[in-house]
């Protein structure tokens, strides 16, 4: 008989077997809430990341917003320019200085030989709302400082835009050049016969792609190579315009592209002394003409100009004629008579270093450096101009024996572009003289006596 005793379970047997029964639920609640415990922990972290996330990306926002915010600051061969970061609004300065030194040859003891300041300018422009500027240039060369250009623009277009104040009367073209870019260190006899700075409004801008520019305006009006003075209190104002085709314009490659042409007109009153030249000057800056001191302008003047310019590589040249207009009276209530002056120009330049000649200049396809072995652009030039006086202004307006009656000049010239900035010239003038009938054989002007023979040298840092 078995024993029943050994078919019962031991207690703890008993209670162990009962805690096995109960123990995986318990562990599975157990694994159950540290997972939760941690996927809150890992909720929280994501949030956390989120947040910096953002945060980092509202950094970079701000800086990105600051740098496209912060002005812009250049320097280079145009100046120094602080400009808004979208370019709308703008300050550059710029500068201009040139030194030269003047040679007479057989000039008979006159006292000419020179160094003189040409021009020292320090000059500023700016652009506000990118549509609206300014320019202001002071002239500290010279004997006494002065102003020589001070201007408001408003840029409606690239068709219209009107520029208001004390600027280049547009008639003459080697005139509107920059004084920093003229193949000669000089203008020719035919800037005589234009009128150089005045003041009012010019509404100017470029049709039909570039290929035609048009000038039109309104000024108060001066004698032949004159620049006003700040104000201007009389009625007699004078008209202007100007047409300056390119026709070829877009003809790449072709020997014409490069070929402008047009003409300049004015026309206007003028009264007093102030009305009439005080002097027409040669190549040397010598006055070779000038109207008796009684003698007054009054009456209608006019000029006609028509010009062209041409570049193709190398080789550049520019020629202009120029009829000038005035009716004089030798006192206040002497006789009136018209005068007709008139002058023409032909210049011509060519690089020898191959760089594209250019109205605007030469620019060093590598700049002087004498320890590289590079030397900058060299070009060189030649020029022909004649004026003539109308026979006419002698002698009741003029003085025949202390005057020519025409002056016909020839230069050549050398140009070494240091760099697109530094320049030296070398030119080489001679003027011959010719007088009215009735002047004496020996001038009474020493400076008439003999041809002019001048070298002018010069320095130019332009910038």
């Amino acid at each position: 008989m078995r024993n029943s005793s050994l078919l019962k379970p031991a207690p703890a047997l008993a209670a162990a077997l009962a805690l096995l029964s109960v123990f995986p639920p318990l562990l599975r609640a157990a694994e159950g809430d540290d997972l939760k415990l941690l996927r809150e922990q890992l909720h929280a972290l994501e949030q956390k990341i989120l947040v910096l996330e953002r945060k980092q990306e509202l950094r970079d926002d701000d800086s990105a917003a600051a740098a496209k915010a912060a002005a812009k600051v250049t320097v280079n061969d145009k100046g120094f320019t602080l400009a808004s970061a979208d370019g709308a609004n703008s300050l550059r300065l710029r500068g201009l200085v040139q030194l030269d030194a003047r040679t007479f040859f057989n000039d008979n003891g006159i006292t000419n030989n020179a160094f003189v300041l040409r021009r020292a300018r320090l000059i500023a422009e700016g652009t506000f709302a990118k549509n609206f500027n300014f320019q202001l240039v002071p002239e500290f060369g010279g004997s006494s400082v002065s102003l020589v250009d001070a201007t408001l623009g408003v840029n409606v277009s690239k068709e219209l835009q009107f520029k208001f104040g004390r600027q280049k009367s547009p008639v003459g073209l080697e005139l509107l050049q920059s004084d920093s870019w003229t193949f000669f260190n000089e203008r020719s006899l035919v800037t005589n016969l234009v009128p150089n700075r005045d003041a009012g409004v010019l509404a100017t801008g470029d049709l039909l792609g570039g290929r035609v520019n048009y000038s039109v305006g309104l000024f108060g009006g001066v004698a032949d190579a004159a620049s006003t003075t700040n104000t201007d209190f009389d009625n007699e104002k004078e008209a202007v315009a100007r047409v300056f085709v390119s026709p070829f314009k877009d003809a790449a490659g072709s020997p014409v592209q490069g070929l402008s042409f047009g003409v300049a007109v004015s026309t206007g009153r003028a009264k007093t002394a102030s009305g009439r030249t005080s002097g027409y000057r040669t190549d040397g800056q010598q006055t070779f003409f000038s109207y008796a001191t009684t003698t007054i302008a009054d009456g209608q003047n006019w000029r006609v100009a028509p010009q062209f310019n041409y570049r193709y590589g190398s080789f550049g040249a520019l020629g202009e004629y120029v009829v000038s207009t005035v009716n004089v009276r030798p006192s206040a209530t002497g006789p009136k008579r018209e005068l007709q002056n008139k002058a023409w120009q032909l210049s011509a330049g060519y690089v020898l270093t191959g760089e594209d000649s250019s109205y605007n200049g030469v620019v060093p396809r590598s700049n002087f450096d004498f320890a590289a072995g590079t030397w900058g652009a060299v070009e060189v030039a030649a020029r022909y101009a004649n004026l003539r006086i109308d026979d006419g202004a002698f002698p009741v307006y003029a003085s025949a024996a202390s005057n020519a009656n025409e002056a016909t000049s020839l230069g050549l010239g050398l140009n070494w572009y240091l760099s697109k900035t530094v320049r030296f010239t070398f030119d080489f003038y001679q003027t011959q003289f010719g007088f009215a009938p009735g002047a004496p054989a020996v001038s009474n002007a020493p400076v008439l006596r003999q041809d002019e023979r001048a070298l002018i040298t010069r320095f130019q840092v332009s910038f």
